[in-house]
């Protein structure tokens, strides 16, 4: 076992379908890992119980008296300032006190919680596509669309963890209804469901197996299906024009994308930097770079970790993530 490291920190990856932890060191080296099903249907207390489970794993590890904080990132909306989550697929939790339950687990470490948008784009800047940037936009279109920003060489988390949420940027100004209670937002058009919507209602029949999602849709786009690569190429415009958006407000030089949809590979980041070029025209924007996002299954923990180290509780500052 590596020991060269000087803090550790357990992190949190909380989402509708698993519950995972893990102690992460200075360098994101992830040491021990453990997770639980999402009891995502139960009522809130049940989950907790998952989440507790978890940590209790982690605390009965001999490195825990190392552990100096505890970072969180949780699907959304999170609320930050106010310690509480309410995922939209976690019904049990609506304005759920889990930083208090966390911190009382924990012993009373500082603990920080950022939404999963927040932790991806962390856990990119300190070991991914964005490492190296002082300022960058990274995305996760998947079956929301969320973000979050790097500004300054720092993570840019807001004061309820939300910054960067560009799945909630309108485009459209006379589009869809988005639940959000805004319209024409770009998770509308490009989350991976509304791609699958999308072609299908314009004709795109899936094949022999009946698979109907996004995954299907991109495998038609690739072996040139009109309508497939219609619907790629919407959902990429919608992308462009919330990143050209994002980078003319504050100056961001990259774009990472990651989640599920950006397994499409060129499919998407194709029609999505032709589109850039077209949204984003002023000068001190137009050279932004579009990439795929490199952290993959492990992002959420790496960028718990990162945010429970750059400052816990959000509060107080604690030593900045080491690079590798």
């Amino acid at each position: 076992m590596h020991t060269e490291f000087t803090d550790l920190v357990a992190a949190l990856d909380i989402g509708g379908t698993k519950i995972a932890g893990a102690l992460v060191d200075d360098t994101g080296r992830i040491h021990l890992k453990t997770q639980r099903p999402t009891p995502a249907q139960e009522d809130g207390e049940r989950v907790m119980a998952a989440v507790d489970a978890v940590l209790d794993e982690l605390t009965a590890s001999p490195l825990w008296p190392r552990v100096t904080a505890v970072g969180i990132g949780s699907a959304g909306p999170v609320d930050a300032s106010a310690g509480t989550v309410s995922p939209v697929n976690v019904p049990g939790w609506r304005g759920f006190p889990l930083v208090a339950r966390v911190r009382t687990t924990v012993g009373g470490l500082p603990v920080r919680l950022v939404g999963d948008g927040v932790a991806m784009t962390a856990a990119e800047h300190w070991q991914g596509a964005a490492r190296g940037h002082d300022n960058a936009l990274c995305l996760v279109v998947s079956t929301g669309v969320g973000g979050g920003l790097v500004l300054g060489g720092r993570l840019h988390p807001g004061p309820t963890g939300n910054a960067g949420h560009i799945g909630h940027i309108s485009v459209d100004l006379d589009g869809d209804p988005c639940p959000c209670g805004s319209r024409g937002c770009v998770e509308r058009i490009a989350s991976g469901p509304h791609i699958a919507r999308r072609a299908l209602e314009q004709g795109w029949r899936p094949g022999p197996d009946g698979d109907t999602t996004a995954a299907a849709v991109a495998a038609a786009a690739r072996a040139g299906d009109p309508v497939a690569l219609a619907s790629f190429a919407r959902a990429a415009q919608a992308l462009a024009a919330g990143i050209a958006a994002t980078a003319t407000l504050v100056e961001v030089d990259i774009a990472v994308i990651g989640g599920g949809v950006a397994g499409a590979g060129d499919v998407l980041l194709e029609p999505l930097r032709r589109a850039l070029a077209d949204y984003a025209a002023l000068s001190f924007v137009r050279g932004i770079k579009v990439v795929p996002a490199r952290m993959g299954t492990e992002a959420g923990l790496v960028g718990a970790a990162a945010a429970a180290l750059q400052g816990a509780d959000n509060s107080r500052e604690r030593p900045r993530p080491t690079a590798v």
